[in-house]
């Protein structure tokens, strides 16, 4: 049974188009929170399936759909929100995220400056700078998923 104060969503680990070759992973800056860099993420529309949603999503925030998905994680991974960001998300309490590995396809480009921009700015990083960089409320969730991956022989 879904529990519905958690929005629904999906989440992108998107590796370069360099892989398998190199291991680089999007880190996008969040335009609202200087700082916080995250991977690209959003809710999941009424009659959407996730794979949908994650192609939508990463159209809106990376400017690209134009990705190979390599895996998904097979259980959803929740989270709450912190004090701040609760009132901001209401009538939500946290997310309840599928997670999806995908790689660029080769040619793609990313092009954060979409209708309604998501980050201020982008890198591609490797594992040591991501897990460096992921200092937030979403890192448990993160950490779980990036170890399945790593564990399934993915990155």
């Amino acid at each position: 049974m879904q529990d519905n104060s958690y929005r629904q969503n999906v989440a992108a680990i998107v590796l370069s188009d360099k892989y398998p070759n190199v291991c680089e992973f999007f880190l996008g800056e969040r335009h609202d929170l200087k700082g916080i860099w995250q991977f690209p993420q959003g809710g999941i529309d009424d009659g959407e399936s996730p794979q949908d949603a994650l192609l939508r999503e990463l159209g809106e925030e990376i400017g690209t759909s134009e990705v190979e998905v390599l895996a998904s994680l097979p259980q959803w991974l929740s989270y709450d929100f912190p004090p701040g960001v609760k009132e901001r998300m209401k009538p939500y309490v946290g997310q309840n995220q599928k997670y999806f590995l995908v790689k660029l396809k080769k040619d793609s480009s990313v092009n954060i400056q979409t209708a309604e921009p998501e980050f201020c700015r982008y890198e591609f990083v490797d594992y040591e700078q991501l897990l460096e960089r992921i200092n937030h409320f979403k890192k448990g969730v993160y950490m779980k998923a990036l170890s399945y991956f790593r564990k399934e022989g993915y990155i």
